[in-house]
């Protein structure tokens, strides 16, 4: 029985008629003529081999063959429905699996708060968190491991497009107790003879642009360098040596008690970008995540430096 010869319209009046019991009824519902669904029940049961429906000039029933048929024929147009859906949900960004990339800080305080958020609008869409350090960000968007990333501004190539998100000033964290802390301007140089500890090689590479640019008495060096930025906020929570991180990391670093410091003269500024493929097409749920995070990224960040001004 070649069945790739039915039709979905064909199975639509077949189930137009059932809950009807009208061929006029039905043509009503789907837009056709009385004619033109009684042509489409004879192609349907020429196809099937057997009659679906016993006509009267007073009823029209389905028969004994078409009883058992029906339930096959409504379980083909459930799952179109569905079908039907699942793409409008894609297309209207909807619906789908998102993974995205970020450091320690943004992939631990930031993005869940965002997920949460961006669940009220689009609660089919899922969307994963990946831990992954800064200097593999670019490279897991552009080999297909991520679908977008969070991250400090980088060097993209030709795969990956980096779009900026906000700008996060440096800054110093040191406990309360630390002679820095109750300074109105910080300056580099007033640095100078202070223990730092750096967070990770791009912490350390960070501070050591730092120390290049700046003039030969104001030149900082760390005097150690830890994998995580945990760490580096509990040793200068323990007034050990202070630290410096993007603003952005007050997320994390308001929970160890510590006092910001901006610094300046000159003031340091890191940019902090969403990153998405350009040689494949994103997904519909991805682009429409990046777009939210875009948005939502910023007044982020203005809550976190509010706070800790606060």
């Amino acid at each position: 029985m070649p069945l790739t010869r039915v039709t979905l319209r064909q199975f639509e009046a077949l189930v137009a008629i059932a809950e009807l019991h009208s061929f006029a009824e039905a043509g009503k519902r789907l837009g056709l003529t009385s004619s033109a669904v009684s042509q489409l029940v004879a192609e349907l049961e020429s196809v099937l081999g057997f009659r679906i429906f016993d006509r009267t000039t007073r009823r029209v029933a389905l028969s004994s063959a078409g009883r058992d048929f029906l339930a096959s024929a409504e379980s083909v147009l459930r799952h179109v429905q569905a079908a039907e859906k699942t793409a409008d949900d894609l297309r209207n960004r909807a619906a789908g699996i998102v993974r995205v990339g970020a450091p320690l800080v943004l992939a631990g305080m930031a993005l869940p708060a965002a997920i949460r958020d961006y669940a009220v609008l689009r609660p089919k869409v899922v969307v994963r968190v990946v831990d992954t350090p800064v200097d593999a960000l670019i490279d897991h968007v552009a080999n297909g491991d991520l679908d977008l990333a969070i991250g400090p501004n980088r060097a993209t190539g030709a795969h990956v497009a980096g779009a900026p998100a906000f700008d996060s000033p440096w800054v110093l964290w040191c406990a309360p107790s630390h002679p820095l802390a109750k300074r109105k301007r910080l300056r580099w140089q007033d640095l100078r003879d202070t223990p730092l500890v750096a967070a990770g090689r791009d912490h350390e590479r960070s501070v050591e642009q730092m120390r290049a640019s700046a003039p030969p008495d104001a030149r900082i060096t760390p005097i150690d360098v830890v994998d995580n930025v945990t760490t580096a906020l509990g040793i200068a929570a323990q007034g050990l040596a202070s630290t410096l991180t993007p603003g952005y990391v007050a997320a994390l670093a308001n929970t160890f008690g510590l006092v910001m410091q901006r610094v300046t003269a000159p003031e340091t500024i890191r940019q902090v970008c969403v990153y998405r493929p350009v040689s494949r097409a994103a997904s519909p749920a991805a682009e429409g995540f990046a777009q939210f995070l875009l948005d939502w990224l910023p007044q982020w960040n203005e809550r976190i430096m509010s706070a800790s001004r606060d």
